[in-house]
């Protein structure tokens, strides 16, 4: 009989034996209240945090099913000040709670007695909170933000029944596939997933609802999720996204799949300023100032249009000044929407604190399964360096070295080998450096969008990818993000930022929609080998190796010799 897959150790560490039988259904259970930390071959290393299981409470797991689950699973005897702290973590969520109390003040309470009073007293809480003569924790409706995120810090999340202002009412229905006027049109419906993550931030529109974050893989329609979620709500809402391309793409997404019309729905970028009913607006102009010690000059928006619904797409990338904007807008329902709920800042306390808890979740490989990801295959291509490059990389610094490795010319012909591979595919190449890039682009006369391409051209270029006229592109980060490209099959990652998660999990989503034809989607990721690129790689690769992903090892040589024999069968 097989031993219990897990090692708990005594700093919450969990480790999970890759070739156990049980595998699979204890890396699902794990992800929903740790966080994978490393992932060699043979184990797994997770780690269990405030914040994880807070987040495991919001999506109704107990603290007696995650603890039993735990003791079953363990190999060894689990030490009992870990399970303690499991417990008082869980014991923590939703102990504080946070009522509106009238003439501008919010009333903070607890069931446990003297903890308000000892909290009261700490340096930070003590310009927040006031005690009043009856012995109740008073606080100002404008700092509700402000406490959240102090408590949360302190280890106490707070559950916020205060509820929220209505904002200006925006009749509207979702467009169905009998809609006058569009009777050719695609059906449109929510799938079940989509319909059960709306309900769940909305919850019947009670005060426990209104706020979180919504994960679901790209490819999944978080779009729709968000457009659900207005139709619920039948609000103003300011939707803040990554750049131009993807506020346009809102505009068309809700413009198809609702019956608001044009003049409903405004764009608010450095091109146009319209505020309007749905207005769609960048990070980037938020954040705009003229001058380094200039206030924000559109941080104000928040407070204009009626807004009753805030949806921040891509919550992971949430700007800090956009942080404290939204401390100061608690009374307003908001929305995070995100693939990954990774933050390589440190700062997921913060999301969850002032965006709110997870709502809803769905493993990828669950969507996969049912037919609403395309299945994919990871390879990681280890590229060696050239002597001349080697003798360099060694030389160097350790921060240099990284660029080094990214840049090998190397890659170039693995690049090479690969489009020869897939030449009847949708290729779609991806990478940091644009020197690299835009020698990539020459070498195979490929198109480039960079950060510098004007937003007309990179819409046009997108618009010939999706139509088939462009069969290949390369893209720099820029590409990362809200860019919907639903008929690409193949991504080659040329080079990527040192160990970002959350951003090889949003590559890989560009190939993941489902295909017409029900092939699968092949990502690629290049790397030079036994460099500090390799090191980094595995760090990128945890997000998505948590959720089912692996990733084949290859040789550069490999793929090379695979090509020449693809020429040679074609000769």
């Amino acid at each position: 009989m097989n031993e219990p897959p897990l090692i708990v150790q005594t700093d919450r560490t969990v480790l999970l034996e890759t070739q156990h039988p049980q595998y699979e259904a204890a890396r699902d259970r794990l992800a929903r209240f740790a966080e994978l930390e490393k992932s060699p071959e043979y184990v797994h290393f997770y780690r269990i945090t405030p914040v994880s299981i807070w987040n495991a409470a919001a999506l109704g797991e107990s603290v007696d099913g995650v603890v039993d689950w735990l003791v079953a699973n363990s190999r060894f005897p689990i030490v009992p000040t870990v399970l303690a702290q499991l417990r008082e973590w869980f014991r923590r969520y939703g102990l504080l709670r946070l009522f509106a109390a009238g003439g501008g003040t919010l009333r903070l309470e607890c069931d446990e007695e003297g903890l308000l009073a000892k909290l009261a007293e700490n340096v930070v809480l003590r310009d927040l909170v006031v005690v009043d003569e009856d012995g109740r924790c008073v606080v100002a409706e404008e700092q509700r933000g402000a406490l959240k995120q102090a408590l949360v810090k302190l280890g106490y999340p707070v559950d916020d029944r205060a509820g929220y202002r209505t904002g200006t009412e925006l009749a509207f229905s979702l467009r169905t596939p009998r809609s006058p006027g569009h009777p050719l049109e695609p059906t449109f419906a929510l799938r079940d997933y989509q319909r059960e993550a709306a309900a769940a931030f909305h919850a019947g529109g009670s005060d426990r609802g209104g706020c979180g974050v919504v994960v679901l893989p790209c490819g999944a329609g978080k779009t729709v999720v968000g457009i659900a979620a207005m139709n619920l709500l039948q609000t103003n809402t300011l939707v803040l996204t990554t750049n131009t391309v993807a506020v346009r793409q809102w505009c068309r997404e809700i413009l198809d799949k609702t019956e608001l019309h044009e003049e409903q729905v405004g764009e608010y970028t450095g091109e146009h300023k319209q505020i309007r009913p749905v207005t769609v607006a960048t990070y980037q102009i938020l954040t705009h100032r003229k001058g380094k010690l200039d206030g924000f000059t559109h941080l104000d928006l928040f407070d204009r249009g009626g807004f009753g619904l805030i949806i921040y797409d891509e919550v992971h990338l949430l700007p800090a000044p956009v942080f404290r904007a939204t401390a100061g807008i608690q009374a307003r329902r908001r929305l995070g929407l995100t693939a990954t709920l990774v933050r390589e800042d440190g700062r997921a306390d913060e999301v969850f604190s002032l965006i709110g808890p997870k709502r809803f979740e769905l493993p990828w490989k669950q969507l996969e399964r049912a037919g609403y990801l395309a299945p994919a295959q990871c390879s990681e291509v280890r590229v060696p360096l050239s002597e001349a490059r080697g003798a360099r990389y060694a030389a160097a610094g350790a921060r240099s070295q990284i660029r080094i490795a990214a840049d090998n010319e190397l890659k170039v012909d693995v690049v090479g080998a690969l489009l020869e591979l897939h030449s009847k595919d949708r290729v779609l190449v991806i990478g940091q450096y644009l020197e690299q890039l835009q020698q990539l682009a020459t070498v195979f006369r490929l198109p480039l969008i960079t950060g510098q391409t004007p937003n007309v051209d990179r819409e046009r270029m997108y618009a010939a990818f999706r139509r088939g006229d462009l069969p290949r592109l390369i893209v720099s980060k820029v590409g990362n993000f809200a860019v919907d490209l639903p008929d690409a099959n193949v991504a080659i990652q040329v080079s990527g930022t040192f160990g970002s998660r959350q951003e090889e999990a949003q590559r890989l989503g560009r190939v993941l929609r489902p295909k017409t034809d029900g092939g699968s989607a092949s990502f690629y990721t290049l790397v030079s080998a036994d460099t500090r690129e390799q090191e980094f790689a595995q760090k990128r690769q945890l997000f998505l190796t948590e959720q089912g992903y692996a990733y084949a090892i290859t040789a550069a040589q490999d793929v090379l010799h695979a090509a020449a024999a693809r020429r040679e069968a074609r000769a």
